[in-house]
């Protein structure tokens, strides 16, 4: 199905249930097509840890640094 910009902004609760039930909905302006309108597809738990055991921080890393300050607040008065 093929449907203007216009139309889609109207009837868009319309259009997603027939895209989640198996129909390809294509949305144009001036006869291009510009989107598709698709069913979600779930990808699965997100794996947390990832990076575990492969990045090492230095154990200063929340230590402040006097140049980055500067360049954020200005030379500290005296």
């Amino acid at each position: 199905m093929i449907v203007t910009i216009s139309k889609a902004k109207i009837d868009l609760s319309k259009l997603v249930k027939r895209a989640c039930h198996g129909e390809r909905i294509i949305i144009t302006k001036n006869n291009l097509p510009l989107a598709e309108i698709v069913p979600h597809n779930v990808q699965g738990k997100r794996m947390l840890g990832t990076f575990a055991g492969k990045v090492a921080l230095p154990d200063n890393i929340m230590d402040e640094d006097e140049e980055v300050n500067e360049m954020f607040y200005g030379k500290a008065e005296k």
